[in-house]
């Protein structure tokens, strides 16, 4: 396989708002504000009228503020227009002081109107190349991989099944994407190593000295489950299997067991030393028994703690809130946080109809045991949602705390499938290149959190043009990349209840040179900013010949490793291992063949016999 370097920079922290001189830039934008208040209005009808309690539900909190906003919008306008009419009828009849009157009006409304409903939506100005802010982090500093494989996704869309069935993403081409992210992102060969260097970093990071993974460590990974949330209706509490949203874009099982096989394979950690889930959701029977059923010691953590999974416990570890709000509970980190030394955080790539994205850092408000918004805690979404640039983030807080961002050492995003939360139900493909309508069937990996989510604001900016460009999207990127100097202001310290100790610079952020060469400034060799390496399509590096067995009639059979469902094979034999002459075993009709075992009936009779199995690559793979 032909690895594609591309080292991609983009700097996007000088993104401001429009000015009344620039709006001719989106002429498109003016539409953006009817749609998505009829589809927030109309969303949260059907989701709201037959359950009324659902109006508390996050995602209905960010539908409301839109619909509401469209049904003034609609409301002024059809007011504006009456009020026109009756003016022309005044004129017409001579009197014009009352026509003038009600045209004042009629102006007045329409202003008001226009500025209670849109101000809602501001779009940033395109963001500025190239010029990284920050420190980057890592082995390689600021080094983010984005491995794309099309192999890794064949699902036709709702109607063809769950895009999470195994016959629709294949287990094996995602379990090499794993492994070249790792490998790639630390510049080592084998998987082996390169888990090493990634432990050996964070411990060096945390004054632990140069060790790797010791074992009894436990190892946290976060997922994202926002479509399994508990309070949404997703999963039966009952039973826990799916009842709606079964096409959600949650982390993908199958990503989840490529990692769950490398740390327990691999790296050599016990199950029991692994938690995985999400703090505010259930986790749903239909992804479980997928990993449960190879590794049935993992503590899969959720919610409730129902039916064999560990419920997620609040610890005595305080996460305070760097905007220092008052009156409000105190919030806590999960227990299987603070025992492990280690986590992964495995976050989903998609678009946001209130922060504009969601990526790793979003993915901790599943990081403490309680909704965003709810009862007397601190309410999230006043400074998670995109509001403007220069303002306080509370995503920062996560990112920069002991045990939440300073015990990470891997961030993943799982971009197999991606949407929009929370309008989407279901995945969309992607119009924009590499991807050309089909799905994304990607994977990024980073030690960076600010240059990973960087890196996927710049596909998402470039794929969509409502929710990824409202103003303040980017801004949580900019405060963490200049924590110790943000242009909010803030004295960031979510480990003190006062202003004790400001974070230091969590990361770098930058905006790619354009989004045909994905270029970066490392890339470039330009600047200390972000080096993005991709990786188009992945071939197996080892081929596991899994079972060898010879009968005392003189019976061969052969088992081989599975590569994945677009692969076939060959046995072919020799009677010497040098200077042989290999052939296709007899009858040559069945080769190449789907399957992964062969039996040969014509070992008998042959004092020595040698064989070999031959794979052959899709047609659009390269081979390495």
């Amino acid at each position: 396989m032909q690895l594609s370097r591309i080292q991609d920079r983009r700097p996007g922290h000088r993104t401001g708002e429009h000015s009344p001189k620039r709006k001719g830039r989106h002429p498109w934008a003016i539409w953006i504000f009817p749609f998505s208040g009829l589809f927030a209005l109309v969303w949260f009808l059907i989701r709201v009228i037959p359950k009324p309690s659902r109006a508390t539900y996050p995602c209905q909190r960010v539908a409301f503020p839109l619909a509401s906003g469209f049904v003034v919008w609609l409301v002024g306008g059809l007011a504006s227009v009456k009020l026109f009419r009756r003016a022309k009828r005044s004129f017409g009849r001579s009197r014009y002081v009352l026509g003038a009157l009600l045209v004042l009006v009629a102006v007045a409304v329409a202003v008001l109107t226009q500025n209670l409903a849109t101000d809602r939506i501001v779009l940033a100005e395109a963001p500025l190349a190239n010029d990284p802010i920050g420190v980057a982090q890592g082995i390689r500093p600021g080094r983010v991989v984005w491995v794309h494989d099309p192999d890794a996704t064949d699902w036709a869309g709702p109607g063809d099944g769950y895009w999470w069935q195994s016959n629709h993403t294949d287990q094996p081409v995602v379990d090499r994407m794993m492994s070249e992210a790792i490998r790639e992102l630390t510049g080592e060969t084998a998987d082996a190593a390169a888990w090493n260097k990634l432990f050996t970093y964070i411990n060096q990071k945390r004054g632990k000295g140069d060790v790797g993974y010791q074992p009894g460590e436990k190892i946290a990974i976060k997922v994202n489950f926002v479509g399994f949330i508990w309070n949404s209706g997703g999963v039966n509490p009952n039973t826990y299997n799916l009842d709606s949203q079964r096409n959600y874009m949650n982390t993908s099982p199958q990503v989840m067991l490529a990692l769950l096989r490398q740390l327990v394979r691999t790296v050599g950690a016990a199950e029991s030393d692994i938690s995985i889930g999400d703090t505010v959701t259930y986790f749903a029977n239909e992804y479980y028994n997928i990993l449960h059923s190879e590794f049935p010691d993992v503590q899969y953590v959720d919610f409730a703690g129902k039916f064999g999974r560990v419920q997620a416990r609040r610890s005595k570890v305080p996460l305070y809130w760097s905007s220092h709000p008052q009156g409000t509970r105190q919030d806590f980190v999960p227990v299987h946080y603070a025992e492990a030394e280690y986590l992964i955080n495995l976050a989903n790539f998609k678009s946001h109809t209130g922060a504009g994205v969601t990526l790793c850092a979003k993915n901790h408000y599943g990081s403490i045991i309680r909704l965003p918004a709810e009862g007397s805690y601190y309410d999230l979404h006043t400074s998670g949602f995109a509001s403007g640039m220069g303002k306080y983030r509370n995503f920062v807080d996560f990112m920069g705390h002991a045990h939440v961002g300073g015990k990470t050492m891997l961030y993943l995003i799982d971009g197999l499938y991606a949407g929009v939360h929370p309008r989407d139900q279901a995945p969309l493909r992607w119009n924009s290149s590499p991807f050309n309508g089909d799905w994304t069937s990607s994977l990024f990996a980073s030690q960076d959190p600010v240059a990973i989510d960087s890196v996927a604001f710049d596909f998402l900016w470039t794929e969509w043009s409502d929710y990824p460009h409202m103003s303040g999207a980017e801004d949580y990127l900019h405060e963490a990349a200049l924590a110790d100097n943000p242009p909010s202001r803030t004295f960031y310290d979510p480990d003190h209840s006062g202003d004790v100790q400001r974070l230091p610079s969590l990361g770098v952020h930058e905006h790619w040179s354009s989004a045909a060469e994905k270029q970066y400034s490392r890339n470039l060799g330009t600047g200390e900013g972000i080096e993005l390496i991709a990786v188009e399509g992945t071939f197996p590096t080892e081929f596991l010949v899994e079972g060898l067995q010879l009968d005392p009639e003189g019976t061969l059979s052969l088992t081989w490793e599975n590569l994945g469902s677009k692969f076939v094979y060959s046995v072919e034999y020799a009677d010497a291992l040098t200077g042989g002459n290999w052939q296709l075993v007899p009858p040559i009709e069945q080769w190449p063949t789907t399957a992964t075992t062969w039996t040969d009936g014509l070992a008998t009779g042959s004092p020595e016999r040698f064989y070999r199995i031959k794979t052959t690559a899709p047609s659009s793979l390269p081979l390495r």
